[in-house]
């Protein structure tokens, strides 16, 4: 069959998007100092604990991350820097049991009585809970200089103050970790993307539910290396921040 020049023209630059998109091009964010803070979601003992009420789901993939040592090594990285640090907790309380309609996780998450607490007001009964931080992290989350977010309620920073308070210390690039990888991790990527912050993804600094048929992890870092400006290891970061930054 004979081609018009035309569909020629469209033949070859489609085998030129194909290739180019085969080869996906490197991106890297160069640190500032003043710029760049550390952004940990969720680091709650439901997720991160072996008695958290979701360690039947993500606990497989925490474990082979090395997920809750490497979020340890991220905050004391981050604290010797001196860079600021920011956490996303996951809250809800008896109110919001009163939502007239969810998606699967988010009814999965109430029936399960994820990240409950009381009241917004009071911590009675939060110490050692399913919400509460995990021990070994209480130092660096609890030291008076790490700034705690109010709560995101489905996934993503839309629906709490992270942005307003990354901004109001001039912060534009974001080291982003914690829990869980393609759900409240890669939420707050995409959000804090289209806010215009560089976002580096900690790839071994986060975890996901791994179901029958479903592969949260996979399915995140396939959308980590497609969207974010960088996707880094605890290593990486490490090195960087004790070295001046740079990559």
């Amino acid at each position: 069959m004979r081609r018009t020049p035309l569909a020629v023209a469209a033949l070859a630059f489609g085998l030129l998007a194909s290739s180019a998109v085969a080869q996906l091009p490197e991106t890297t964010v160069d640190f500032v100092p003043e710029r760049v803070a550390l952004v940990v979601t969720d680091p709650q003992n439901d997720f991160l604990s072996p008695s958290g009420v979701a360690w039947g789901a993500v606990g497989g993939s925490v474990e082979a991350n090395g997920t809750v040592s490497n979020l340890d090594r991220l905050f004391d990285a981050a604290k010797k820097a001196g860079i600021p640090v920011f956490i996303s907790p996951h809250y809800y309380y008896p109110t919001d049991k009163g939502w007239k309609f969810e998606g699967a996780l988010e009814r999965l998450m109430h029936n399960i009585n994820m990240f409950d607490r009381a009241d917004p007001l009071s911590v009675e009964g939060f110490e050692g809970s399913g919400a509460d931080w995990l021990a070994q992290y209480k130092p660096y989350i609890e030291d008076g200089e790490t700034v705690v977010a109010s709560p995101h309620k489905v996934y993503g920073p839309e629906t709490n103050d992270l942005i307003l308070q990354l901004r109001k210390r001039g912060i534009d690039q974001v080291i982003l970790a914690g829990m869980s990888a393609n759900l409240c991790v890669e939420a707050h990527l995409r959000e804090l993307l289209e806010q215009g912050f560089e976002v580096a993804v900690v790839s071994d600094g986060t975890a996901a539910a791994q179901l029958p048929g479903m592969d949260g992890y996979a399915a995140a870092i396939t959308n980590f290396r497609m969207v974010a400006n960088e996707v880094i290891t605890t290593n990486d970061v490490e090195e960087r921040l004790a070295t001046g930054y740079t990559n």
